[in-house]
């Protein structure tokens, strides 16, 4: 057996899928959470529409999850998403507990209006 044939097509694959990029452009864990924003741009590569389309369908996944469902490496998905997120795609739920209260909020709000007048 030679060399060529021994070799894991899904490596070659994963490069192709990417345009030859190894890593994303944001830090992005396994379960990291992200949903749908908007739909997918015309120019948009066949795995983004992918998964723009299964986030819009589930709502919100994790990166694993969306590995698992379209059957892609993790890896492979972190670069899609990171590029998905950087053009809006893609958003990161805001947990509760990062928030700001509404009585900031308010304080910002009276504070831009003063400035307006």
């Amino acid at each position: 057996m030679t060399a060529r044939a021994r070799r894991d097509p899904d490596l070659v694959r994963a490069y192709v899928r990417t345009g030859g990029r190894t890593r994303p452009t944001r830090e992005l864990d396994l379960v990291t959470l992200v949903r749908a924003a908007k739909d997918p741009s015309p120019g948009a590569t066949p795995d983004a529409r992918r998964v723009i389309t299964l986030c819009s369908r589930r709502g919100t996944l994790s990166i694993a999850e969306i590995a698992a469902y379209l059957d892609l490496p993790p890896s492979v998905v972190k670069i899609v998403a990171a590029d998905l997120m950087d053009n809006g795609h893609l958003v990161t739920p805001t947990p509760a507990e990062n928030l700001p209260e509404i009585a900031l909020l308010e304080e910002v709000l009276n504070g831009l209006r003063a400035l307006a007048v």
